[in-house]
């Protein structure tokens, strides 16, 4: 899954897109479809992309909540969310699940971010810098000082207008402020949250590490990682499969680099249990679980240190990870998607997995932005295209 990805940027090495290279388009979905979490208003699964039932051209930012909802923004600033709604996590004041589109019981037209999120909770940030969160709270993750469910919008107990980018993992949230500061809550069994310790809080703290020059985070299911301003990449948490690029498999409760290092990581998205990162040379990595050819290296093998796709290039632009399936586009507006296929969730007319990269079916070169379902059985893929870019 794509990480908490910011559209109206404005620096241009930043990692998030700018709104100013593209206009609004149709928003755009495939893969497992039994709770409605394709908008089609039908509960049958479709391995070719199909658009959700409100149809239009102005979607513009896009986020999935963990195994069954994506998390849509509009070009008019309103929230739009269905899917599994068991915990609250549509935000609608019910428990109950939604075929079709709906706004949060908040609604407004002053939406800026929506986090990725592993769970089934939500997290998104408005305009004025407020951080809203709702859904499932088992392990604080809410960040509301408890650990009571959520089925509308609450703040963390931090309050705060200077939030900027928000994610979250299976149980675990992280956010970064606009001073650049990054701040985790939830839980912390495999030292998640990155504070050097495997104590859950549900309220937010620092990493250990502090510093004000964090730039963009992800969460896996339990681990988490983040882009510094400097280009270094920083990931902890569960290590079981090599996700955090060390070279090793040992859980990490504080802040550590890929193997490989370096100074020009761009982009960045946590699978279940693996990573990957897109550098500003246009080079995609990816580490981690290997199982279902997620790594898109032509085989079925984890890897504890970075490794490209059997496609290579140089031309990667955006990238997404789910639980085992991932997807990308270049900068000529193509996607690719490679890994777990068995509800047809990489859009290719089939339910074969693949190990290295293949095109939908629908081909094109006008794609926007790509998101894939995340959680422990979220197979599906929601993408934003248009007719042509600005």
């Amino acid at each position: 899954m794509t990480t908490g990805f910011r559209i109206n940027g404005t620096d241009t090495d930043d990692l998030f897109v700018r709104k100013d290279i593209f206009t609004e388009g149709g928003l755009w979905g495939w893969g497992l479809n039994n709770l409605g979490q394709l908008g089609d208003n039908t509960i049958i699964s479709k391995s070719s992309p199909v658009q959700t039932v409100s149809g239009g051209t102005n979607w513009k930012f896009l986020a999935y909540a963990g195994d069954y909802g994506p998390r849509v923004i509009k070009s008019d600033g309103t929230l739009w969310l269905w899917g599994w709604n068991n915990t609250g996590q549509l935000g609608d004041n019910t428990t109950t699940s939604k075929s079709s589109p709906i706004q949060t019981v908040s609604g407004g037209t002053n939406w800026k971010q929506v986090g990725i999120c592993m769970g089934t909770f939500s997290a998104a940030i408005k305009t004025d810098g407020t951080l809203w969160l709702w859904g499932l709270n088992s392990t604080g993750q809410l960040g509301d000082n408890t650990t009571t469910d959520k089925s509308s919008p609450v703040q963390t107990i931090s309050g705060g207008t200077n939030w900027k980018q928000v994610a979250g993992g299976s149980g675990h949230t992280a956010a970064i402020k606009t001073d650049g500061t990054l701040w985790t809550w939830g839980s912390n069994v495999f030292g998640e949250l990155g504070d050097n310790t495997t104590t859950s809080k549900s309220s937010p703290v620092q990493t250990i590490s502090g510093g004000t020059n964090w730039k963009q985070v992800s969460c896996g299911s339990e681990h988490s990682a983040a882009i510094k301003t400097d280009g270094t990449l920083w990931l902890w948490g569960r290590n079981q499969f090599g996700q955090l690029g060390n070279n090793a498999r040992t859980s990490i409760s504080s802040p550590v680099q890929t193997v490989s290092g370096g100074t020009n990581w761009k982009q960045l998205s946590c699978g279940v249990y693996y990573t990957a990162a897109i550098k500003t040379d246009g080079t995609l990595w990816l580490w981690g679980q290997g199982t279902s050819g997620q790594l898109g290296d032509n085989t079925i093998t984890h890897r504890s240190s970075p490794v490209q796709t059997v496609s290579g290039g140089t031309n990667w632009k955006q990238v997404s990870c789910g639980v085992n399936n991932t997807a990308a586009i270049k900068t000529d507006g193509t996607l690719w998607l490679w890994g777990s296929n068995v509800f047809g969730e990489l859009g290719d007319n089939t339910t074969t997995s693949k190990s290295s990269p293949v095109q939908t079916i629908s081909g094109g070169t006008n794609w926007k932005q790509v998101c894939t379902a995340g959680g422990s059985s979220g197979y599906n893929t929601i993408a934003i295209r248009g007719d042509y870019w600005a």
